[in-house]
C-alpha cells in the first residue's frame, strides 16, 4: 500500500507558521498494513512521524499526514476487543450520565465511535445513540450490532446534517480519536454545531506530559497526529466558540486526560481545575521547545540501551520473538534500534495470523506458539497491557523465557520478577 502524504505548514490548532521541530524520528510504514508474503512486507513505504511544537501556542503535533483511506481503510483495532476498555467506557458512560444528567430522549453522538463499545451503556440506559468513524468496517458490524454509525470521516457537512434531523446533542463523546484528525478546527466547529445549548463535549486524549515523564514513544505513530495539553486546547476551543470547563487526568493508555467542554458562555462553572492544569504546565515549562529537545534525547538514550542489550543477546545466540502485533510495534521496533532483531510476532488477531509485518516482513503466528518455540527473549509490542500479557502466560516465564518490555522504561522480565540488564 502506497499512502498519500503532505506535509502541512502551519499549527493544526491556532493555524499559526511558528512550528520548529523538536524531536526528529524514523519514518515508519503504516501500523495497520499486513502483508501476504515476506518481502512485501519489507519493502513497504515508511513515513515520517517527526513531532513539531508550535512556539506561538505550545501543541505538539506531526506535521505530515496520511491521508484518511491509508489510515482507516484496512483498521483492525476494535475497542471492545482491547483488554480493559470495555470497563473503561461503562465507567466513563456513568460518570458522563451522572455528571450530567441526560433528559429523556436525549441524544449522545461518539465521534471516532469504533464498534460503539462508548455507546452501548448509554443506549442501554435509553438515550439515542449515534457513532460516526471512517473505519468502514467496523462501522457496518456496530451498525450491525445495534448501534447505528456513519461509516465517514467527521466534518461540518455530517455535522449540519446530524443536526437538522436528529436536533442538538446532550453529549458528544470523542475518546482516543480527539488526537486523530487533521482537520481539527473543522472538528471543532462540529461539534460546536451539534451540541445542543446546554449540551457538553467530552473528550480523551494521552497528555503530553505523561507521554514526556514517561518516555512514551510507543504512542507516537501516524494515527496520532496530535499530542494535547490543555493551554493549547483552551486556545483552539475559545477560537471556535467553545469553553474548557473541567479536566482530570486517567491512567489509560498510561497518562491521558479528559476534559469537559461546553459553548462559550454556556451555564456551567469553569471549575478550578482547568487553572490547575495552566499552572501545572507552566510550572513544567511544557510549551518550551527545550522541553521537547530533552524528551527527544531521552528517547535516544533508551534506544542506545536497546541496541546495547540486543546485540549482547545476538551475540548469546538467543532467539527473540515480540508478543502482540499492535499499533505501537512499528514504532518501537523502529525508534528503539530492533529492526531486524525480531523473528517472529505472537497474536491472535484472525486479520493478522499468518501475515507479515509491514516495514520488517516478520511473520504472525498464534500465541499458543510461544510456549512451543520457547524464545529466551519476547518483546512486548503491546507495550499498553504488558502487565496482563506477562500475568495471563507465566508457564512461558517459568520454563525460562523473558518477557522485554520498552515502554514506559526498559525491563526485563523473568519467572521471579525483574532481571538485571
Amino acid at each position: 500500500m502506497v499512502a498519500q502524504v503532505f506535509h502541512r505548514e502551519t499549527c493544526r490548532l491556532c493555524n499559526s507558521k511558528n512550528v520548529e521541530l523538536v524531536v526528529e524520528l524514523e519514518p515508519i510504514p503504516l501500523s495497520e498494513n499486513y502483508c501476504d508474503d515476506a518481502k512485501t512486507g519489507r519493502d513497504a513505504d515508511r513515513y515520517p512521524v517527526d513531532l513539531y511544537m508550535c512556539a506561538d501556542c505550545g501543541h505538539v503535533h506531526q506535521l505530515d499526514v496520511v491521508d484518511s483511506k491509508s489510515l482507516w481503510e484496512a483498521y483492525t483495532y476494535y475497542s471492545n476487543d482491547a483488554k480493559g476498555m470495555p470497563e473503561h467506557f461503562n465507567e466513563i458512560a456513568s460518570k458522563i450520565m451522572k455528571s450530567y444528567p441526560l433528559s429523556k430522549g436525549a441524544i449522545v453522538i461518539d465521534i471516532g465511535s469504533n464498534d460503539g463499545s462508548l455507546l452501548k451503556p448509554f443506549k442501554k440506559a435509553g438515550y439515542r445513540v449515534l457513532g460516526i468513524d471512517p473505519a468502514t468496517e467496523i462501522a457496518k458490524q456496530a451498525t450491525k450490532d445495534g448501534i447505528e454509525t456513519i461509516p465517514e470521516l467527521m466534518s461540518l457537512e455530517i455535522a449540519e446534517q446530524v443536526k437538522k434531523e436528529r436536533g442538538g446533542a446532550d453529549v458528544i463523546c470523542m475518546f482516543n480519536a480527539f488526537a486523530h484528525a487533521d482537520n481539527m478546527g473543522e472538528i471543532a466547529d462540529s461539534i460546536k454545531t451539534m451540541l445542543s445549548a446546554e449540551g457538553v463535549f467530552i473528550f480523551e486524549a494521552q497528555y503530553l506530559l505523561d507521554i514526556i515523564d514517561r518516555v512514551l514513544i510507543a504512542t507516537i505513530f501516524h494515527e496520532h497526529m496530535s499530542h494535547h495539553s490543555v493551554k493549547p486546547l483552551t486556545i483552539f476551543l475559545d477560537m471556535h466558540g467553545l469553553e474548557l470547563i473541567d479536566i482530570g487526568r486517567v491512567n489509560i493508555q498510561h497518562g491521558s486526560l479528559v476534559g469537559a467542554v461546553q459553548l462559550k458562555g454556556g451555564k456551567r462553572k469553569v471549575m478550578p481545575s482547568v487553572q490547575e492544569f495552566l499552572k501545572l504546565e507552566e510550572s513544567r515549562e511544557l510549551s518550551k521547545i527545550s522541553t521537547l529537545k530533552k524528551f527527544g534525547s531521552k528517547v535516544a538514550e533508551q534506544k542506545k540501551r536497546t541496541i546495547e542489550l540486543v546485540n549482547k543477546w545476538k551475540k548469546e545466540g538467543a532467539s527473540i520473538a515480540g508478543y502482540g502485533a499492535a499499533r505501537s510495534g512499528p514504532t518501537l521496533i523502529s525508534q528503539l534500534g530492533l529492526t531486524g532483531a525480531i523473528e517472529y510476532i505472537v497474536d491472535d488477531h484472525p486479520q493478522k495470523v499468518n501475515k507479515y509485518s509491514s516495514g520488517d516482513g516478520i511473520i504472525i503466528i498464534p500465541t499458543e506458539e510461544l510456549v512451543k518455540r520457547m524464545p529466551m527473549y519476547t518483546v512486548i509490542l503491546a507495550w499498553v497491557h504488558s502487565a496482563k500479557i506477562i500475568e495471563t502466560n507465566r508457564e512461558y516465564l517459568e520454563k525460562g523465557g523473558h518477557f522485554v518490555v520498552l515502554c514506559p522504561e526498559t525491563r526485563v522480565v523473568g519467572k521471579d520478577g525483574n532481571v538485571a540488564i
